[in-house]
């Protein structure tokens, strides 16, 4: 049954020191957003929508997703896809910004630029990638998470996850 693949990796993933210390580092880096911007493809894209609503709404932080579709189209159309969603951050990101990167594969070249475009315009990243583990993404972040499978649904929802817990104990600080 599929269910233990996530199992396995659920137990083997939460329970590390890597996770721990990146979820601490990612939770930093958030604390100190001036404005948090989402970005993926597909699935991810997804992710990154209900995310940019959960911390606006939760957090009362100003974020923003590149997930409108007129907007994918015209600055795809305009600047190419791989270079559409760095030419956006080129207009709305400034230093003091996060960016929250997710590639299931970390090799998509929109997302690897948009985050080296982050990086030049002074914004943190926080990346979240799977699949191999030397894909271009996992090399770019602040801080940088990995789901060491080539599975999409376990490395889409372990995405999820770990964004939702990032968030739940940012808004848990905020009640004590």
């Amino acid at each position: 049954m599929q269910i233990s693949s996530y199992q396995r990796v659920f137990n083997e993933y939460f329970a590390g020191e890597d996770y721990k210390n990146d979820a601490q580092k990612a939770s930093a880096v958030l604390r100190e957003a001036r404005r948090v911007f989402f970005l993926g493809n597909g699935g991810s894209n997804a992710i990154c929508s209900h995310m940019y609503e959960d911390f606006a709404k939760i957090l009362r932080y100003q974020t923003f997703a590149f997930s409108d579709a007129a907007l994918i189209t015209c600055f795809s159309n305009d600047y190419g896809y791989e270079k559409a969603m760095a030419e956006w951050l080129g207009i709305y990101g400034q230093a003091g910004d996060v960016l929250v990167a997710i590639s299931s594969s970390g090799n998509s070249m929109n997302i690897v630029n948009a985050v080296e475009k982050a990086n030049a315009l002074g914004m943190s990243a926080i990346t979240l990638s799977g699949f191999k583990p030397d894909n271009k993404l996992r090399k770019l972040g602040h801080v940088n998470f990995y789901i060491p499978e080539s599975d999409y649904g376990i490395v889409e929802c372990f995405h999820q996850v770990i964004l939702h817990a990032i968030l739940d104990d940012l808004a848990l600080e905020r009640k004590e």
